[in-house]
């Protein structure tokens, strides 16, 4: 996990805390600057009473699409996003590329299956807090069209 945050995500590793966990085993809390000071934090489980059978996944680990729980990041800009996707598909990583008409985002998966995504602004005059807090409490909201994709596989990218 941490060369993919490190190396991929370019993400800085500032922190490592370790302690106890369950009976017999320890944890290592990491901790990755994101950038503007902000960090992301994951916990490396080590104790051998822990069940094999559990996943990390904050989504499919639960049953659901992997698209419901993920972390998004901020993107400047359209450059950006182009650099970012390029980094993570030069270290074999696949990326798929979404355009929600008013902002543009770049989604891959970590190795624990968690969803990852980088976002940019595409429309400065998309905010319409009005608009958001009916949509947010109408039970049966008309649902948008799906935004378009494009899916970029590492193992097509020349290195």
């Amino acid at each position: 996990m941490g060369e993919f945050y490190t190396a991929a995500m370019g993400f800085e590793l500032v922190k490592v805390a370790v302690g106890p966990a369950g009976k017999r085993g320890f944890a290592k809390h990491l901790f990755y600057d994101t950038g503007n000071g902000e960090l992301i934090a994951f916990w490396d489980l080590h104790d051998p009473d822990f069940t094999a059978d559990w996943s990390p996944a904050i989504a499919t680990g639960l049953g659901l699409p992997p698209w419901t729980n993920h972390v998004a990041f901020h993107a400047v800009d359209r450059a950006d996003i182009d650099r970012r996707r390029e980094r993570w598909l030069a270290h074999g990583v696949d990326v798929m590329e979404v355009d929600h008409g008013w902002c543009l985002s770049i989604c891959a998966t970590d190795p624990n299956g968690i969803l990852v995504e980088f976002c940019t602004t595409t429309d400065p005059d998309y905010a319409d807090r009005a608009e958001a807090e009916r949509l947010l409490a109408d039970p049966a909201p008309p649902q948008d069209p799906r935004p378009p994709t494009r899916t970029f596989r590492a193992a097509d990218y020349p290195r």
